[in-house]
C-alpha cells in the first residue's frame, strides 16, 4: 500500500489543504499564486491529458514522483530535481530566538528574501498555507519558515530561508524547531524536502532530528 508521503502533493490536495485545491476529482492543483504543485491518484496517461485540458495556466507545474517518470510530450521537462524527504523523529526543544508570526503586510519581504535565497517556490498567496514565521533586524525579514504541504497526518516545514549577510548565527535552526514544536502540538508530525546535494542543510536537519524517509523526484513542466 502507498504511503501517504509517497504521493505528497496529491494527498494534500485531498486532505489538510482541500480547502486551497482546485481541478476535479481525478486531478488536482493550487491556484498559480499559492503553489505550482499538482497531482493525481495515479500516474497514467489520461490522468495527464485532463491534468493538462484542466490547468488554467502554461505554467510552471510541479508534479512529485517517487520514481523517475515518463512525461508526455505535450510536456516540457524545465527541470528535474531530486530531493530526499525527511520526517521529524525527534523531540520537542526550546526556541530562544525571538520568532514573529508573520502576515500579508510582510509578503513584499518575504518575496524579497525567498528571491534571494531562493529555498524552493514561493510567490504572493504562498502565505495562505499558514504559520509562516520571521527573525526580524530591526524593521527588516532576515530569516523565515513556514509550512506549505498538509498531507494529513502530516505537515511539511518550507521556505526555509536566511539573508546571506546573517548565516552562521542559527537562524534556521531556531525556526525549524520552531515550525516542529507547533506541528507537534497540533497533532501532526513535521516532514520536509531538501535538494540531496544540499549536505549543509541536510547535517542541520538531521541535528534536529529528522531522518531521510525517501527520495523523489521532482519535475517543474510547462505545457
Amino acid at each position: 500500500m502507498e504511503h501517504v508521503l509517497d504521493n505528497p502533493a496529491w494527498n494534500a490536495l485531498i486532505t489538510g489543504n482541500k480547502s486551497l485545491s482546485r481541478g476535479n476529482s481525478q486531478v488536482k492543483f493550487f491556484d498559480k499564486e499559492v503553489s505550482p504543485f499538482v497531482g493525481f491518484d495515479t500516474d497514467t496517461a489520461n490522468a495527464w491529458e485532463l491534468l493538462y485540458e484542466e490547468l488554467p495556466h502554461i505554467g510552471p507545474a510541479v508534479y512529485i514522483s517517487p520514481q523517475p517518470v515518463n512525461i508526455p510530450a505535450q510536456w516540457k521537462i524545465a527541470r528535474h530535481i531530486v530531493c530526499l524527504q525527511m520526517v521529524f523523529e525527534g523531540d520537542y526543544k526550546k526556541v530562544t530566538q525571538q520568532i514573529t508570526p508573520l502576515t500579508d503586510r510582510d509578503v513584499p519581504q518575504m518575496m524579497e528574501l525567498t528571491g534571494l535565497t531562493n529555498p524552493g517556490p514561493f510567490s504572493a498567496h504562498t502565505i495562505e498555507f499558514g504559520h509562516y514565521e520571521g527573525i526580524f533586524d530591526g524593521d527588516k525579514l532576515i530569516a523565515m519558515a513556514g509550512q506549505r504541504m498538509h498531507p494529513l497526518p502530516y505537515a511539511e516545514i518550507s521556505a526555509v530561508c536566511t539573508h546571506h549577510h546573517h548565516l552562521g548565527k542559527g537562524y534556521a535552526r531556531q525556526l525549524i524547531l520552531s515550525q516542529a514544536n507547533r506541528i507537534k502540538d497540533a497533532g501532526d508530525i513535521p516532514f520536509l524536502h531538501v535538494l540531496e546535494s544540499n549536505d549543509r542543510a541536510i547535517k542541520l536537519y538531521k541535528s534536529l532530528g529528522f531522518t531521510t524517509r525517501s527520495q523523489l523526484h521532482f519535475y517543474l513542466l510547462n505545457k
